[in-house]
């Protein structure tokens, strides 16, 4: 008896030690749950592309700017930007709202006149009286902050944009500065070279006969437009009283309005006349509606002033420059094969 007893408790241990293992076991398993891996967070590589610009060999150097270079990732974001309608504080209206492809780059509307973008990489002196001056990273600098006075929080949180300016310029923080750079390195790839023009200057096509009569007009006394319209840029950036008035106020001082200097008074910035059939109206003020009505300004509509360029009263300019209206069909033939089709159907320009 004494001994069966003993084999049964030995056992009945023997069960319960195994049975409080199983139960340790299971009660480990259960509090040391297996955790399934971390997503993986995607990575951006900040790893620029360098961009060289491609324009014709006889165009005068672009000058670039040593702390934005020029990268594929953010001209990228300098045209999405430059179509972003959250550049405004209400997010209605983009640079592209008044600035059409294709119009080359500007918009046909009355009073002030909207100076077209084009081949801006080349100047050093912005908006018709000059108020902002230095580099493209100025003039963008000043759109964002002062023209647009742009809400930078709605760029911040947006779910593309901090990842753009990343891969753009290693920082995901927006800034004006960031955004003017962006911009100024889009601006500078907006290049118009494919004109007749460009074609037929190198010899890759033969111009017509009011082609050639128009240029000759154009770059001798004759005409004289070349002094203020040099080729290839076809505008010397500089600043001219072309004797559109002669009495100023607000509304035509021009320069004056920035330099205070008398002197300035009726001095508006040379346009480029790339294009310059796509972007009328003309002048500063869009009071010619045609290059006919520009044309005839020139040739006898010109008023004196004591402010009036010395170019425009030599070889007595102010008693008209006589051109007959073969001259002026001519010189228009020659001011239409500035015309760049290329430039305003460019996809790498439009809205991406």
């Amino acid at each position: 008896m004494c001994l069966r007893s003993n084999n049964i408790y030995a056992q009945m241990l023997v069960l319960i030690v195994v049975s409080q293992t199983l139960i340790l076991i299971a009660s480990c398993k259960k509090s040391s749950p297996i955790e399934p891996p971390d997503s993986p967070q995607e990575v951006i590589d900040y790893n620029p592309v360098m961009v060289e610009l491609d324009y014709p060999s006889w165009f005068p150097e672009m000058p670039l700017s040593d702390d934005n270079p020029l990268t594929e990732q953010g001209i990228a974001l300098g045209r999405k930007l430059y179509h972003e309608p959250l550049l405004h504080p209400q997010a209605s209206m983009s640079c592209s709202s008044c600035h059409y492809q294709e119009q080359s780059f500007t918009i046909n509307t009355s009073g002030t006149a909207v100076l077209p973008h084009i081949n801006l990489g080349w100047s050093s002196s912005f908006l018709w009286n000059g108020k902002v001056e230095g580099r493209l990273e100025d003039i963008m600098l000043f759109e964002v902050a002062e023209f647009f006075g742009t809400d930078l929080s709605k760029l911040k949180n947006h779910p593309n944009y901090p990842d753009l300016f990343y891969e753009a310029f290693g920082d995901r923080s927006i800034t004006n500065e960031s955004c003017a750079k962006a911009l100024a390195q889009f601006f500078r790839t907006m290049i118009s070279d494919n004109s007749r023009f460009d074609r037929y200057y190198p010899g890759k096509i033969q111009p017509t006969l009011a082609e050639v009569r128009g240029e000759y007009i154009f770059n001798s006394e004759r005409g004289d437009c070349f002094h203020c319209h040099p080729q290839p840029l076809f505008t010397d950036n500089q600043f001219h009283n072309i004797g559109l008035d002669s009495v100023f106020d607000a509304s035509n001082e021009g320069r004056f309005a920035v330099t205070n200097n008398n002197s300035d008074r009726g001095l508006f910035k040379t346009p480029t006349l790339r294009n310059v059939a796509l972007t009328a109206p003309y002048m500063h003020d869009g009071r010619f509606k045609t290059l006919e009505e520009v044309i005839d300004h020139y040739d006898h509509g010109v008023h004196s002033s004591s402010t009036l360029d010395p170019m425009m009263t030599k070889s007595g300019k102010l008693k008209g420059l006589n051109l007959s209206q073969e001259d002026k069909a001519n010189l228009l033939a020659f001011l239409l094969s500035l015309t760049d089709s290329s430039y305003t159907t460019d996809s790498n320009l439009s809205k991406p």
